[in-house]
């Protein structure tokens, strides 16, 4: 009778822990599941694809702090491009002009005015001047806010007689703003002004 007694609470046990032992490996197994499942659907989200000239191409979205040091120098050698990219068209000297103008604070604005004022862009349109540039480097100090930088590009003013090729160096500040269509990387130059711009060569055409 006893032994009866003993053999039915042993089995019991056994069947208990058993039930306990199947529902707590379903447990693990459907947090391991839904673990993996939030995984791949943020994964999912970070995968942009976008269209560009018929193709379908995929991208990955990021914290915007790992991109901070890329964004603000192609913001500062987007500036520059504009700012000194000058043809003799006055619609496109008022076009790069304007759009430069919306990356910058009224430094920009300010040198823009002295130049025109002086007669700098209507000598390029009388003397079918063509200028570019091109951002040699660009240094960026991250450690303090706004963040300071310093820019090395070389121009080149190309005239009917000769081609002179000068060295331009500038500093400014960079703080952070609202991203939109005329700004997209969400920086605005301020404080800019020009460190050095002295010929480096001229050559006759």
């Amino acid at each position: 009778m006893f032994n009866k007694t003993r053999n039915i609470e042993r089995a019991f046990q056994l069947v208990r822990l058993f039930c306990l032992v199947v529902v707590l490996g379903c447990l693990v197994t459907t947090a391991f599941i839904v673990t993996r499942s939030i995984r791949s659907v943020e994964r999912a989200r970070q995968t942009v694809y976008v269209l560009s000239a018929g193709k379908v191409l995929e991208a990955m979205a990021s914290d915007r702090k790992e991109n901070i040091p890329v964004e603000a120098k192609d913001h500062i050698r987007a500036f520059h491009q504009l700012f000194f990219t000058l043809a003799p068209d006055e619609k496109v000297i008022g076009a790069n002009i304007t759009r430069a103008l919306y990356l910058a604070d009224a430094s920009a604005k300010k040198l823009y005015d002295n130049l025109k004022e002086n007669g700098y862009y209507a000598g390029i349109i009388a003397g079918n001047v063509s200028q570019s540039i091109l951002v040699d480097s660009v240094s960026l100090d991250m450690t303090a806010y706004p963040y300071y930088f310093k820019c090395w590009a070389t121009q080149q003013i190309v005239r009917p007689t000769s081609v002179v090729t000068r060295s331009l160096v500038t500093e400014g500040w960079l703080r952070n703003c609202t991203r939109s269509e005329n700004d997209p990387h969400g920086f605005l130059i301020e404080r800019w002004s020009t460190v050095e711009n002295r010929d480096l060569k001229v050559a006759d055409r």
